[in-house]
């Protein structure tokens, strides 16, 4: 079921504990979506959905979008302060994927987008089971650097990205759930010179870094864009990513 690497209960608990504050940096340099993927991911007739880890809701305005009644959980109050601003008609609750605190059999899609390395992923599943509808859709979202491009691999190494997962890795759920789907987008993402460093900024290993190493991780990356890369100060860089998605509905019972 793990994909990833495998982070011990503690391990897994600080790292994701950055992500509590933090929230309005995070919201305007970290990417949003592709279309496509939410469109893939959301089955026919469905009006409830639940993003589970929604942080400041870049994925929940794709679903928003969608014209679908959607319900934010998270554990952060700060980046729900920030969802909420976005979104003020969308209800919030905070939880985790592990304990959602939603009624069970109440939503007909229950998502997690850039969530499902943070997660206890056997307790996860058995919550989405519990939460979704007979026949409702799991789908699991994540945005990775692509790094098999050879300038943005460096980048991500010297940003300590911590992208978690590979384009060959496939998943399973177990028995609750069917067979997974899988859809792969690549796109690119615009940010200028300091917002590559404010990307830096929010990502898990900075936040929780000492002021030393988070110094040296700023001052790498602007010798790197600038210096070695030849970057101007204030260029705006295309940035290659791709999404990689999985969906799969909840088994009859």
């Amino acid at each position: 079921m793990r994909i990833g690497p495998k982070l011990d209960e503690q391990r897994r608990r600080d790292m994701a504990a950055a992500y509590l504050s933090g929230a309005g940096r995070y919201d305007r340099v970290r990417p949003g979506y592709p279309e496509a993927v939410t469109e893939w991911l959301i089955p026919a007739g469905a009006s409830q959905a639940v993003d589970v880890g929604a942080g400041t809701g870049l994925f929940t305005r794709a679903l928003a979008a969608r014209g679908l009644e959607v319900t934010a959980v998270d554990p952060s109050e700060d980046m729900l302060a920030v969802l909420s601003a976005h979104l003020p008609a969308v209800p919030v609750v905070v939880g985790t994927a592990e304990q959602s605190h939603l009624p069970g059999a109440s939503a007909d899609v229950l998502a997690l987008a850039q969530t499902w390395h943070w997660c206890d992923h056997d307790a996860a599943v058995r919550e989405a089971a519990r939460v979704l509808r007979p026949g409702g859709r799991l789908g699991l979202v994540w945005n990775q650097l692509d790094v098999s491009v050879p300038w943005v691999h460096r980048l991500s190494r010297i940003m300590h990205a911590g992208d978690v997962f590979s384009p060959e890795d496939r998943l399973s759920l177990g028995p609750l759930f069917g067979p997974p789907e899988e859809l792969l987008v690549r796109w690119t993402q615009q940010l200028t010179v300091p917002d590559v460093v404010d990307l830096a900024r929010s990502r898990s290993y900075y936040q929780r870094a000492t002021p030393a190493v988070q110094t040296r991780v700023e001052s790498n990356l602007r010798w790197y864009l600038t210096d070695y890369l030849a970057f101007p100060p204030r260029a705006v860089l295309r940035i290659p990513y791709y999404t990689h998605a999985w969906r799969s509905s909840l088994l009859g019972t």
